[in-house]
């Protein structure tokens, strides 16, 4: 058809002027047609001759007629916009400008030359009543240049116009809506399709199959393809390359098997389209295999399979074959260095990468976002702040900070590698912040128990209109859930239900977790009754609810309610067992259980397993049979093991075997302050100052220092902090005369100071001064100042809870008729009416 069409207009311009012979004309416009086409044969750039022949022929003084297929000639040869239009303008003078065949192909050109839709759209718009030729060449236009919504809506006025589209309309067509991801559009154009009687055209056929792939619906793409008379190799292509980009790998492979035995050469696209699916998979001989065929091939030169190549190696851990390949490469690009860079970053060889990247840098290839984005989650993951600091002055100077993808994965780096301070000067420092950022900053300080800063944030994030997405608030109800604030966990849930959040099994099983962690047994447990599915992680938290809140009783019964279901424990499910175990005094059940591991469940006990079992033996006195217990150990027993010793030491006041075990852990963990604490405290208890002073040296020698306690009480939702003699507080003048009121009531009611949790050699008095501002106590103080009469009280302390405090809220919580519900590192306390939930055994 547009052969013919462009004959019909080419003989409209033969016409011979009046004044000279009709076949010099001819003669002239031929050769000016095979000077450019002898230019082409000869492998010379013809876009570079810029019309040359034309305008030397006019140079010469002979009148030349130009006709169509001079101009045509004459398009194909510019090279930019400023020559597209020296000829878009000679059209016009010589009154071309109603030519459809060369507007037709000015439009193309137009397009393809300029690098843009808009000068052929400026062309298309000035022609009346296009045809189905001028059509498509716009909706190409459109379509090269990514402006999906313009292919479509002018395939729509088309239609409307009564312009029938043609197998040549519909690819681009189709292109459009995979480009929107526009199921529903590319399924009312397939309905065009059929209605129109051209969707057997194998053309049209793959353009629909890579619609469907592109939008997700790879049933819809598997139907056209098996209703496919003739398959080609463009959809064998279209087909593995959805089913690989889907996340269908294995089916992937399966159809470019039977496309092999169809009989189909794979080209290039289906070798990179396989080598991605044999990548996802991790196929690493697979992988060799299809290297091999690359090889015979003749592909090995091609720098899209190269990076495919180094992609399938480094996937699957053969970082040295990775390293092969990317020697082998005659070319290579940015995608080439961050492909083998991603490799050894993953791996956790995070020295050759940076050596790498140094060498990308010196190689002139400009690292991109791409490779910020890879490098800088490797130095998350193994905490190599300095190389991170490193990268963070590349990206400054290079300019890449701008990215908001770059300044996410800088704000995680420095979170995860626990510089906080560094995280928040990005992040606060960034222009543009999307759901990821915000998701980032407040996952930072929720994982470095800065969970106060991450509920700011948070604020911060709804108050700048960005829509929290669930890792946003996986993280938010973790930060509740450290700080025990469960009126903040409340509206977060309830913030959750009423916009629309899907509760999942992980989601739902994040807040079980959260209200057990905030004292709310009794919601926990109704949301786990609630579950519609129930995994061995709902299992284990609600069993974990019940443990540290001392009641070991229900967390077994629990257990062997699991264990009638078909879920079937974990590791981590015997911890909270056997936690539960050792502080319920369970001393039979716990070996019980112990022995079950192996026995019914096939689990090899781990070492955290061996230090539950010392934790019950020391606990209950059984310190000799637990020492006989860690030397039959067949795994080496780490400081967790012999921590659960030190800590019985301490229970049973037995000095010796305490010194003796913190020589173990000192050479574990010479730098843990926690254990030094500990041995100190043994020392201070028996009254052996001694002692106290070779501890405190040796810390001070390590440069060491105890945790500083904190407490924390929500109230009115907003969360307090209290630090040990706390005075920051605008009414800590009325904190400390009610502590002294306190002390006076419950001293009547049998409260003796327990002055061996003072662990300083002064005074008497000086320590009963010193154990009145523990954190917990003005915590509890501050609560009964700002609450009402009866309303419970609920603190977070972030070390253990120490006996005088423990004997003290007792009978506070008598004397106040108040509930007070006081959670330490590890355990939950609920006192009421003079008594404890543990049984003052913890």
């Amino acid at each position: 058809m547009i052969m013919d069409r462009k004959s019909s207009l080419g003989s409209q311009h033969k016409t011979p002027l009046p004044d000279q012979p009709c076949f010099c004309n001819g003669v002239c416009v031929l050769f000016s047609n095979l000077y450019l086409l002898l230019h082409r044969l000869k492998g010379k750039p013809t876009r570079k001759l810029k019309a040359k022949p034309m305008y030397e022929a006019q140079h010469r003084g002979i009148e030349m007629h130009s006709n169509t297929a001079t101009y045509t000639c004459a398009l194909e040869a510019c090279t930019n916009s400023e020559t597209v239009g020296q000829v878009h303008a000679r059209m016009i003078t010589d009154g071309l400008e109603n030519d459809v065949f060369l507007e037709t192909k000015l439009v193309d050109m137009s397009s393809i030359i300029c690098r843009t839709a808009e000068n052929a759209r400026r062309v298309f718009e000035k022609i009346r009543q296009p045809n189905i030729c001028l059509c498509n060449a716009m909706i190409r236009a459109y379509a090269r240049n990514g402006l999906w919504e313009n292919t479509l809506t002018l395939y729509y006025q088309m239609r409307c116009s009564g312009v029938e589209p043609n197998r040549f309309t519909y690819p681009f067509v189709l292109k459009a809506c995979g480009g929107l991801l526009s199921l529903q559009e590319g399924k009312l154009v397939h309905y065009h399709i059929l209605k129109s009687g051209i969707c057997s055209n194998i053309f049209v056929e793959a353009a629909l199959i890579d619609m469907y792939a592109k939008c997700g619906s790879m049933e819809d793409a598997r139907q056209v393809f098996e209703r496919m008379s003739v398959r080609d190799v463009v959809s064998w292509t279209a087909i593995i390359s959805g089913y690989a980009h889907n996340g269908y790998a294995g089916e992937a492979l399966v159809l470019f098997q039977q496309m092999q035995e169809a009989g189909m050469t794979a080209d290039l696209v289906t070798v990179v389209s396989v080598l991605s699916a044999i990548a996802h998979l991790e196929a690493v001989e697979q992988g060799k295999v299809m290297h091999g065929c690359v090889i015979k091939r003749g592909f090995e030169g091609n720098i899209y399979v190269g990076n495919s190549l180094i992609a399938v190696y480094a996937k699957c851990g053969c970082l040295e074959n990775a390293g092969l390949a990317f020697e082998k490469m005659s070319k290579r690009d940015v995608v080439s260095w961050n492909t083998l860079i991603t490799g050894y970053a993953q791996s956790g060889y995070m020295d050759k990468a940076m050596r790498l990247f140094n060498q990308m840098r010196g190689a002139s290839i400009k690292p991109d976002w791409v490779t910020m984005a890879n490098l800088l989650p490797a130095c998350a993951q193994v905490g190599a702040l300095r190389s991170g600091k490193c990268i963070h002055d590349y990206i400054v100077k290079s300019g890449l900070d701008s990215d908001v993808s770059v300044g996410t994965a800088l704000v995680d780096m420095y979170a995860k590698c626990g510089s906080m301070e560094m995280a928040g000067q990005v992040f606060y420092k960034m222009t543009v912040k999307n759901v990821v950022s915000w998701s980032a900053m407040i996952a930072g300080y929720e994982q470095n128990v800065l969970a106060n800063e991450a509920l700011t944030v948070f604020g911060q994030m709804q108050l700048a209109g960005v829509k929290p997405n669930l890792v946003t608030m996986l993280s938010v109800i973790s930060a509740c859930a450290q700080l025990g604030a469960l009126e903040q966990g409340k509206r977060v849930h309830d913030y959750m239900t009423s916009n629309g959040f899907e509760l999942d099994v992980s989601v739902e099983t994040a807040l079980i977790d959260m209200y057990a962690k905030c004292g709310s047994l009794e919601i926990a447990r109704g949301l786990f009754d609630g579950m519609s599915e129930r995994s061995v992680v709902s299992w284990s938290a609600m069993i974990a609810g019940y443990e540290t809140h001392g009641r070991g009783e229900d967390a077994l019964a629990l257990f062997k309610q699991m264990q009638q279901t078909e879920t079937k424990p974990n590791h981590v499910t015997f911890v909270f067992v056997l936690s539960a175990c050792s502080h319920a005094g369970l001393v039979d059940e716990g070996w019980k259980y112990f022995h079950s591991m192996s026995q019914d469940y096939d689990i090899k006990p781990r070492v955290k397993h061996y230090a539950c079992m010392v934790d019950i033996l020391g606990r209950a006195g059984c310190l000799d049979e637990a020492y006989d217990f860690i030397s039959k150990m067949p795994l080496k027993p780490d400081d967790g093991v012999w921590g659960a010793l030190l800590g019985a030491c301490k229970l049973h006041r037995n000095i010796k075997l305490a010194e003796w075990v913190a020589e173990h852990i000192f050479k574990l963990e010479p730098e843990n302050v926690g254990y030094y604490v500990v041995l100190c405290n043994i020392y201070a208890a028996a009254g052996q100052w001694d002692g106290v002073a070779k501890v405190r040296t040796l810390m001070n020698e390590k440069g060491l220092r105890k945790a500083a306690e904190c407490s924390f009480i929500e109230v009115n939702n907003n969360v307090y902090t209290f630090h040990m003699e706390d005075r920051s507080r605008p009414q800590y003048q009325g904190i400390y005369a009610m502590l002294e009121s306190l002390v006076g009531q419950i001293k009547e009611a049998g409260y003796v100071p327990n002055l061996d949790c003072v662990f300083n050699n002064v005074e008497d008095d000086v320590k009963e001064r010193m154990l009145l501002s523990h954190s917990e106590k003005l915590a509890i103080a501050f609560g009964l100042i700002n609450t009402s009469n009866g309303t419970p009280l609920r603190i977070t302390k972030s070390l253990r809870v120490c006996d005088d405090c423990h004997n003290a809220a007792k009978i506070i919580s008598k004397a106040v008729e108040r509930e007070i519900i006081l959670r330490g590192a590890h355990r939950f306390h609920h006192f009421k009416d003079g008594l404890c939930s543990c049984g003052d055994y913890w």
